[in-house]
C-alpha cells in the first residue's frame, strides 16, 4: 500500500506542478484547474477506446487543457474579465465539453490499453510499474520546466508575476506572458489528469471536483517542511510533498477515517499547513518578546 500511496504521489505531483506555475509564478490562483483535469483524462479515454494509441491520446489530452488555459487567458487579458471569475467560466463549460466528448457522465478503460501497459513487462514487483513511470515522468517535467525558467522568455515570465509594472517598463508583453502561463499550466494538469484517469481505469466529469484542494496541498506541504528554496528545488519539494499528501491520506484510511469524507480531511491538510508559518511567526514574537522582558 506504500509503494501504491508513492506511485500515486508521483503522479498527482504534476498537478501540483501545474498549478506552481499560476499560483506561486504569477501569483493568482487558475479556477480553470477543475475543469481542464478532468477534460485531460475524458479527452484521453475517449481517444483510447476509439484506437488510439495511449501515448497519442495523452498527447491530445494535454492539447485540450492547454486550449481549455488559452480561453481563461483570453477571457482575462483581452475580455478584462478577472482571473477566478474567467477561470470559473471555463471551467462550468468545460463539463459540457466533456459530456460531448464521452457522450456519458463516465467512460471506462476496461479492456483497453493503457500508459502503464508498457511497464507491466518489465520484471518490477507489484506497483513499482507505476513508481518507476511516475518517476520518469515527473523527472522530465522537471527538467523542462526548469529548462523553460532558465531561458529569456522564462525569465520574462518570471518578471511578469514578481513585478508586472517593472517588467512593462522592460518591454515585456505581460498579457502574453499570462496567456503563456495558463496555457502551459493547464497543459500540465490535463496531464495528470490524463495520468490519473488511465491509472483508475476510466474519466469521469466530476473528477475535477477539489483537485485544486491536492496540488495546492502539494505545494504548501513542500514549502512548509523546505522553507527557502531555489527553484529546482521548489520543484522537487512539491513532489515530495504531493508523496506525503498521498501518504497521509493512506495513513487515514488505515486508521478507520470514512474515505467518503476524504476531501474534508484533504482541505483540513491544506489549512494546517497554510496556518503553520503564521504559528512560526508568533510564537518566535512571543519568544523574542519574553527574552526582552528578562
Amino acid at each position: 500500500m506504500i509503494i501504491s500511496a508513492i506511485g500515486q504521489g508521483l503522479l498527482w505531483s504534476v498537478l501540483g506542478l501545474g498549478i506552481f506555475m499560476t499560483y506561486r509564478i504569477l501569483n493568482f490562483p487558475d479556477m480553470t484547474t477543475e475543469g481542464s483535469f478532468p477534460l485531460g483524462g475524458a479527452v484521453c479515454v475517449t481517444a483510447i477506446t476509439h484506437g488510439i494509441s495511449p501515448v497519442l491520446a495523452t498527447l491530445l489530452g494535454i492539447l485540450a487543457g492547454m486550449g481549455a488555459g488559452l480561453v481563461t487567458g483570453l477571457l482575462y487579458t483581452k475580455g478584462k474579465i478577472p482571473v477566478i471569475l474567467a477561470g470559473i467560466l471555463v471551467m462550468s463549460g468545460l463539463n459540457s465539453v466533456m459530456l460531448f466528448v464521452m457522450q456519458s457522465p463516465n467512460l471506462s478503460l476496461l479492456h483497453q490499453q493503457r500508459l502503464f501497459d508498457f511497464f507491466n513487462k518489465m520484471p518490477l514487483p507489484d506497483y513499482f510499474d507505476i513508481v518507476f513511470m511516475g518517476f520518469i515522468i515527473v523527472a522530465i517535467i522537471v527538467a523542462l520546466l526548469y529548462f523553460f525558467f532558465d531561458t529569456h522568455l522564462g525569465q520574462a515570465y518570471i518578471a511578469t508575476g514578481d513585478n508586472e509594472t517593472m517588467a512593462k517598463s522592460l518591454g515585456i508583453h505581460t498579457d502574453a506572458m499570462k496567456i503563456l502561463g495558463l496555457v502551459l499550466s493547464n497543459g500540465v494538469i490535463a496531464l495528470s489528469g490524463a495520468l490519473i484517469a488511465q491509472h483508475d481505469g476510466y474519466a469521469d466529469v466530476s473528477k475535477g471536483v477539489g483537485v485544486i484542494v491536492i496540488g495546492l496541498a502539494s505545494i504548501i506541504i513542500g514549502e512548509v517542511l523546505y522553507g527557502n528554496l531555489t527553484l529546482f528545488e521548489r520543484l522537487i519539494a512539491i513532489v515530495i510533498g504531493s508523496i506525503i499528501y498521498q501518504l497521509l491520506i493512506l495513513f487515514v484510511i488505515k486508521v478507520g477515517f470514512p474515505t467518503t469524507y476524504i476531501k474534508i480531511f484533504s482541505s483540513m491538510i491544506l489549512a494546517i499547513c497554510l496556518l503553520i508559518p503564521q504559528l512560526r511567526k508568533a510564537l518566535n514574537l512571543k519568544t523574542g518578546l519574553e527574552g526582552m522582558s528578562k
